[in-house]
């Protein structure tokens, strides 16, 4: 469209992007009514962010269709060799049987080959000849099936080199380099590449099928730049103008200038000791006591429910520490729960908190002027119903009105917020403080299958089975409140969206202790987790595979040593420590999200810097976090309750997003968040009735606190999730009011 993007550095990010959303919203009728200099900057504003969501759609695209052509290849190159060595049995039996009668006439001490009577030189011939074929590349290398498909690739290589404009640091200059090539041969439509072309971006893998003697292959040359492009493409050292999501690294983060200015103004936004030495001293004074105490208890055999020694490290699980008596309590206590539909739960827990009010129109801040259609749509993102079947469903709401709703008053932004008023009600409550003090989380991803004629596009993540998805990441505290929620692609990796939960979530909570289990671990994010004022501890599955690694001049002892590994390099991180400040001052900030930063760097090349220097310092955080999990019984039964009452909001999650065979079946992103924010708001909304409620229960029938606070508010046996959805304004109670408690029922009575 030839727009100048530089016009959207000219104003502020949040105003550029109020307008972008407005213009995708907004009809052609009311953009006339706008004056002339709003719509313009409406209209530009609007192509701008098209223009980008477009490359960035593109450049995911051809990220997908180039992984999808490795997989088909890695998988017909493995049937092919398995084919082989079937037909090559017996020219295999031939050659071993031949090579042992040679071995044995060695032993012998035969000199002649003439001698070797029972050796059948012919067919010991045919049996190498045959043989040799294993060794080739193309029976155990993908890559030459790979190539193979690039008639596939000339359909659209042309078109994309020639449509966008890479960019990239000295490192890559080779590879940008053919890739112009390529580009120019599609352009003028040659067919040879010049005699000569860059070669130093081939890896040593791809040279004996792009090199063939002494010549290169075209379609080996181009496969194997478009392969390197993608791989630079995801570790950040190749950038595309005009994008959003494959930026330059360096554009993420506050400009150098402004970064000395915060810090020389005063102290920067982060929760650790700026100062280098004095932080590293600190860290090595914890881990050498660390070191100590857990050394003297192993030798006294007081490691509670673990033993070290010589042998090596055993940990016995934990034991369940739930009272006999829970389960009686938890039935009796749900058992006198009124019986609601979801609507008039909805109905009453917006009497309790106004969160509706939240959702305010997009352009004129207006609130929704029929409040039981906003529920409605609401209630059809949580259930995973969708606007068409709910106005089928709804009596008074047609599609038309849903949907308008939806596009002007939905948005992130307003999910937040009121998630932000349900979860600052709950926390008030006093049954919630007998759960926790509200200073613990966990977080984990629900994994929900993609459906319809889209279902072949999603992707796979092999831990949860062959069929395409997504998965629904969400923070849970340690009173069950589920503050945040995200939707990320069922291939990436949990780690990186761990901080983005708590730093970025819209209540009053203040974490300070995070769990996760092994998919939420990672060596960067237990660099990151010190620098926001978090302890992270997660459950590790692996830890006794896991390595500890010392300071320099740290010594870890006899007990120890069979866990240690090689010495932080604390000069590296010395020489980026005022990089990492920039880094992280940057994620606190908001100048980035943490997940955006942390899914480039461990793509990052080996060169970079920061990404290495992070990695060390999560090593040491790491360390210190394996020795007090050896000696603190209380960490690791905090972090297995954390996760179990994340894994007990997920089953209330799964029964509320029944719809639809429970399949995400819209491939927008943007509507795939709100149904995870939607459900997510629907399942804080029944914890915090059934709290309410609970209270009144557990203290009408007399149930102790220490019994009490193993009572979750998950249930939902008495809420009707199913029928028509219809909005009882009448039969709500008073916002003071409660609904009267049901009698407990006897088989005896007549």
């Amino acid at each position: 469209m030839d727009l100048d993007r530089t016009r959207a550095d000219m104003i502020p990010a949040l105003t550029f992007d109020r307008l972008a959303d407005e213009g995708s919203r907004i009809t052609p009728q009311h953009l006339g009514e706008l004056n002339a200099l709003r719509r313009h900057a409406t209209l530009a504003a609007t192509g701008i962010r098209l223009e980008e969501s477009l490359t960035d759609a593109t450049l995911t695209m051809f990220d997908k269709l180039l992984g999808s052509m490795a997989r088909r290849a890695e998988n017909r190159t493995r049937d092919k060799a398995l084919k082989t060595v079937r037909e090559l049995q017996g020219h295999l039996r031939t050659l071993t049987g031949s090579c042992r009668l040679l071995i044995d006439a060695r032993t012998k001490g035969v000199d002649s080959l003439a001698q070797i009577e029972a050796l059948d030189w012919q067919r010991f011939a045919v049996a190498v000849e045959q043989a040799e074929v294993l060794g080739r590349p193309e029976t155990v290398d993908r890559t030459a099936e790979l190539i193979e498909r690039h008639r596939t690739v000339k359909l659209f290589a042309g078109s994309f080199l020639n449509t966008f404009e890479f960019r990239g640091a000295g490192a890559v200059q080779g590879l940008l380099s053919a890739l112009a090539i390529i580009a120019e041969l599609y352009r003028t439509g040659k067919r040879r590449l010049p005699d000569r072309v860059p070669l130093r971006f081939v890896p040593s893998a791809w040279r004996p099928f792009v090199l063939r003697d002494g010549i290169v292959d075209r379609a080996a040359y181009e496969l194997c730049a478009l392969s390197q492009l993608r791989e630079r493409l995801r570790a950040g050292d190749i950038w595309v103008a005009g994008s959003r999501q494959f930026r330059d690294f360096d554009s993420y983060l506050i400009p150098p200038a402004t970064f000395a200015a915060l810090r020389e103004k005063g102290p920067l936004p982060l929760a650790i000791e700026t100062d280098f030495e004095r932080h590293i001293e600190e860290r090595r004074t914890r881990l050498d006591m660390a070191i100590e105490q857990v050394t003297v208890l192993a030798r006294q055999g007081e490691l509670p429910q673990v033993r070290l020694d010589e042998n090596g490290l055993i940990i016995s699980p934990l034991k369940a520490a739930t009272p006999p008596a829970t389960e009686m309590a938890r039935r009796t206590a749900y058992d006198r729960l009124p019986r609601v539909k979801i609507t008039d739960l909805l109905l009453e827990v917006d009497a309790w908190t106004r969160f509706s009010e939240c959702f305010i129109h997009r352009r004129s801040g207006r609130e929704a002027d029929d409040r039981n259609a906003l529920l409605t749509v609401i209630l059809a993102d949580g259930i995973n119903l969708g606007l068409t079947r709910m106005a089928e469903t709804c009596r008074g709401a047609s599609l038309r009105q849903l949907a308008h709703l939806h596009d002007w008053h939905i948005s992130e932004a307003a999910y937040g917020e009121a998630l932000g008023r349900l979860i600052d009600a709950h926390r008030a409550m006093l049954l919630a403080a007998l759960w926790g003090d509200g200073t613990t989380s966990s977080s984990d991803g629900q994994q929900f299958h993609a459906g319809g004629r889209g279902a072949a596009l999603g992707d796979i993540n092999a831990r949860s089975g062959n069929e395409p998805g997504v998965a629904f990441y969400t923070h849970v505290s340690d009173r069950y409140d589920p503050f945040a929620s995200r939707v990320i692609a069922a291939t990436a990796g949990e780690a990186p969206h761990v901080l983005d939960g708590l730093l970025y979530h819209q209540t009053g909570l203040t974490i300070e202790e995070h769990y996760t289990d092994t998919g939420g671990a990672s060596d960067h994010v237990f660099g990151l987790m010190p620098f926001f004022g978090y302890r992270f501890a997660p459950r590790l599955r692996d830890i006794k595979e896991r390595r500890l690694h010392l300071l320099p001049g740290q010594e870890s002892g006899p007990l120890l040593a069979g866990m240690t590994a090689e010495p932080i390099a604390l000069g590296h991180v010395a020489a980026h420590w005022d990089e990492m400040l920039r880094f992280t001052t940057s994620i606190r900030t908001g100048t980035v999200t943490a997940s955006a930063m942390l899914r480039r760097l461990p793509a990052y090349p080996r060169q970079n810097g920061l990404a290495l220097a992070l990695r060390e310092l999560g090593r040491l955080e790491r360390s210190i976090f394996m020795l007090d999990w050896l000696r603190d019984i209380d960490l690791r039964r905090r972090t297995q309750a954390g996760l179990n009452k994340g894994e007990a909001r997920n089953a209330l999650a799964r029964a509320l997003f029944f719809n639809q065979l429970g399949e995400l079946r819209d491939r927008r992103f943007e509507n795939q968040t709100y149904r995870a924010s939607g459900l997510n708001l629907l399942a804080a909304a029944i914890i915090l009735w059934n709290t309410r409620y609970l209270e009144m229960a557990l203290a009408d029938v007399g149930t102790p606190d220490e019994i009490a606070r193993h009572i979750a508010p998950l249930g939902w046996e008495h809420i009707s999730l199913t029928g028509d959805y219809s909005w009882n304004v009448e039969d709500r109670p008073d916002p003071d009011a409660l609904r009267p408690l049901r009698a407990v029922s006897s088989l005896l009575a007549a």
